[in-house]
């Protein structure tokens, strides 16, 4: 069984810049892919990545990714199905392959809630989003939709309002949530954002790019919005798989408990990017990656400070 000083199960925006610097620290992980990308692979353009003006989602992670392989990552397709202690090593099991870590970190990130509809996953990127942040600058002097009732919702509400030229917000609930301070800047928007209560979206209608969608109930006589763009807002999964396999401490919500080194309950594991809640709902690449910074930096200081923590059994 092949031993590496470090696996990093994840290649999103966390995964990949922890292994960028744990290539740098000379430690050589072995980067477990899953779904090439994670979340940021469908964002479409994204515009607030500092240093870089505007790139595709995908284009992004290829970049990292390059430089992550180029200072010496080494990468293995599949998806992790189980994670298991063996004395101070981990074990690490895909459906082809079986590793063993002196050190593991998690960054398979938590995915947003879809709406689960037909022709969602087609549609998304070509009018269907889960950024505000990154795509809703696209849409400047259109119409969009929200979806959604929270406080990240009204937030992305107040947020599209500086570019879109009108904007429905779809809440299936009886009112908004959210904190006072945004729920009265939205409501200063005025005529700008329209508010359908107890609704929901039940279909999304588009072949090459969204068309329209249709609702629960009518508004204005009819059942059906033809907005430029639909945003879902609606919150986040975090992966528990590992979770529950380790016997990982996490909150109330899912998200994998950390102290501020990104260690976890389990000495040699670290957690990055959105699997934890170190940010809040505040959930963007820049904070993904910086948090995989810390964790290979962590990873590296652990394994430095415990020689021979994990015996190869080569």
């Amino acid at each position: 069984m092949k031993h590496y000083n470090l696996v990093i199960v994840g290649s999103g925006a966390a995964g990949l810049s922890a292994a960028v610097y744990a290539g740098r620290y000379k430690l050589s992980p072995l980067v477990i892919e899953g779904e090439f990308g994670g979340e940021t692979s469908t964002a479409g353009v994204i515009e607030n990545y500092p240093g870089i003006p505007a790139i595709e989602g995908y284009e992004l992670m290829k970049t990292m990714r390059k430089q992550a392989e180029g200072i010496g990552a080494h990468f293995l397709e599949g998806w992790v199905q189980e994670v298991q202690q063996d004395g101070t090593c981990f074990v690490i099991k895909t459906k082809k392959d079986e590793v063993r870590a002196s050190s593991v970190i998690f960054a398979t990130g938590a995915k947003r809630r879809h709406l689960n509809l037909p022709n969602e996953k087609e549609l998304t990127g070509k009018g269907v989003h889960y950024c505000w942040t990154c795509d809703g600058p696209l849409y400047g002097g259109k119409t969009v939709a929200m979806v959604g009732g929270g406080d990240s919702s009204v937030k992305g509400v107040n947020f599209l309002a500086e570019y879109a030229s009108s904007i429905y917000l779809i809440v299936r609930g009886e009112e908004v949530s959210a904190e006072p301070v945004n729920y009265e800047r939205m409501q200063k928007l005025g005529d700008k954002v329209k508010v359908i209560l107890e609704t929901e979206v039940k279909e999304i209608v588009g072949e090459k790019k969204l068309e329209k969608i249709v609702l629960s109930r009518e508004y204005n006589g009819s059942l059906e919005l033809s907005p430029d763009a639909l945003f879902v807002e609606i919150g986040f999964e975090p992966d528990q798989t590992f979770v529950q396999q380790l016997g990982l401490e996490s909150d109330p919500k899912g998200y994998v408990k950390t102290d501020s080194r990104m260690a976890t309950n389990i000495p040699g594991i670290f957690v990055a990017g959105d699997m934890t809640n170190h940010f809040g709902g505040f959930k963007q690449d820049v904070t993904a990656s910086a948090l995989g910074s810390v964790a290979a930096t962590s990873a590296y200081e652990y394994i430095k400070s415990n020689p021979g923590i994990c015996v190869s059994h080569d």
